[in-house]
């Protein structure tokens, strides 16, 4: 489906996808805070990037051909970053040279979710889990990178801006940081290795790699079809290895049937979330059938299809899902086992956001996967899984266009 999409409207799910990766924490993090409270709730954010990160940004690395170990490279990888959505987290950098340089925020919409909720949270994301994840992602370009603050939340004054300011520094005789200990076993992932659709370092439609010079703003359409079908299948793998971390870390807090359903809570809210940006952003008003199709294909939750090998057909009129048992995901351990384990929660989340009428029968063995049938009926309500992600402004968020690319000032110091 992805590789069927329009040039443009592949460079405008991009960022769509880079800002439902953030969500999924705004899908899970309110479960956490029922079941372990604040400070939990923060050891698992900690966790689950300090494990995926490292691996996710290693492979957009060599997907882009980002093969250096400089500032540069670092911001290159961050600005194709599920942490680092575009204008939602909005990321302005500078590089003083090679192995210095710094980065402003501004406009955090992580923070501006998180500031109602008072300082002592706005400590725990700003403080407890930036500090060592910002670490784990620079790790990924040079172990002796360290990403320090020079101002950053509780906001004083209250209407402080830019939201934050922090450094980015590596020196040479530096001790390396090791890679975290939660990273070691999402190595061992079928996601942190599964292989995806090349890159065709021919095409001529655009960008087949991110080897010149770092720019202040991707602008996605600059790039080749070929490297935009790319780049959105390992942000998709992103969302996987994020969610992957995330129930390795629940689990070590409670016992496997109640982290099952803090994870399948995070699923079904991000499901929804997730079909709603996507059909508003490529598909249209359309809530047909054959658009209920597309926007399972790409949702992010629900591939990328080399590794999930979910795929939705129309039948009739209805809609078909048919999940294999024996995925690469479902191996993994992560949301594709929930699915074939029965909880087709997820799926009906992604339905009602494209009409509420789509209803989600009963799941059946055929073969060696789980077939899914979804059918017009009485219409569903919105699940309170979804109507807790609302509360986020990412969900409603709009992207501008910002013109074309340009290159990073470079302020030698």
């Amino acid at each position: 489906m992805i590789d069927k999409l329009s040039h443009d409207r592949l460079a405008t799910l991009v960022p769509e996808l880079l800002l439902t990766g953030q969500l999924i924490d705004r899908s899970g993090m309110a479960h956490l805070i029922a079941a372990f409270g604040r400070e939990g709730m923060g050891e698992v954010a900690i966790e689950e990037w300090m494990a995926a990160s490292p691996v996710y940004t290693g492979r957009m690395r060599e997907a882009l051909g980002i093969d250096g170990d400089g500032v540069a490279d670092m911001i290159k990888c961050l600005q194709l970053d599920i942490g680092a959505p575009p204008q939602f987290m909005d990321f302005r950098y500078r590089i003083d040279d090679e192995y210095h340089g710094s980065f402003v925020l501004d406009h955090c919409g992580a923070l501006l979710d998180v500031e109602p909720m008072g300082d002592e949270y706005v400590t725990t994301m700003c403080h407890t889990i930036e500090d060592p994840t910002f670490d784990a992602t620079a790790i990924a370009t040079n172990r002796r990178a360290r990403i320090r603050p020079v101002h950053r939340p509780p906001r004083r004054p209250v209407d402080r801006a830019p939201h934050c300011e922090w450094t980015i520094t590596i020196e040479p005789d530096r001790d390396e940081l090791p890679l975290p200990e939660v990273t070691e076993p999402m190595l061992a992932t079928r996601a942190a290795t599964i292989a995806l659709t090349p890159i065709d370092p021919d095409a001529a439609d655009g960008l087949v790699d991110y080897r010149g010079p770092v720019v202040d703003d991707l602008a996605f359409g600059e790039w080749s079809s070929t490297a935009l079908v790319r780049i959105i299948e390992e942000v998709m793998l992103q969302h996987q290895l994020l969610s992957l971390g995330f129930l390795a870390s629940v689990r070590r807090r409670t016992d496997h049937a109640a982290a099952d359903d803090i994870l399948d809570k995070q699923l079904i809210g991000i499901a929804g979330i997730a079909s709603e940006r996507v059909a508003a952003a490529v598909l249209g008003s359309r809530s047909d059938a054959a658009a209920l199709v597309d926007a399972l294909n790409l949702n992010p939750v629900f591939g990328p299809a080399q590794y999930t090998g979910v795929r939705a057909e129309l039948v009739g009129d209805d809609v078909q899902v048919r999940i294999p048992n024996a995925s690469a995901a479902v191996a993994d351990g992560g949301w594709m086992r929930l699915l074939v384990s029965g909880r087709l929660g997820s799926l009906q989340s992604a339905a009602t956001a494209i009409d509420p009428t789509w209803v989600v029968g009963e799941s059946v063995e055929v073969g060696d996967a789980t077939v899914v049938r979804i059918g017009r009926g009485e219409p569903q309500r919105e699940s309170g899984e979804v109507a807790i992600v609302r509360f986020s402004a990412g969900s409603s968020f709009t992207f501008t266009d910002r013109g074309p690319s340009r290159p990073l000032p470079l302020t030698v110091v």
